[in-house]
């Protein structure tokens, strides 16, 4: 998935962990709003992921047998 792809706080929230990196940063806060949206956004991808997952065809087995026959 491309950054560019990814939603708005989610991706504010990298930029910030990113950001906090370079200064050599030990802390990083969100105010209740920030934690809010950000929550809001990660529990929105799984939900996503969840049901991609159950709606995903299962892969048919198929089982190959060979012998070498007189060679």
């Amino acid at each position: 998935m491309a950054l560019d792809a990814l939603p708005f706080h989610i991706k504010l929230f990298n930029d910030r962990v990113r950001a906090m990196t370079q200064a050599n940063s030990k802390m990083l806060t969100l105010n209740p709003q920030e934690a809010r949206n950000l929550h809001a956004e990660i529990y929105d991808l799984m939900a996503t992921i969840a049901n991609l997952v159950q709606q995903a065809p299962v892969a048919k087995v198929s089982v190959v047998s060979m012998d070498g026959g007189s060679f």
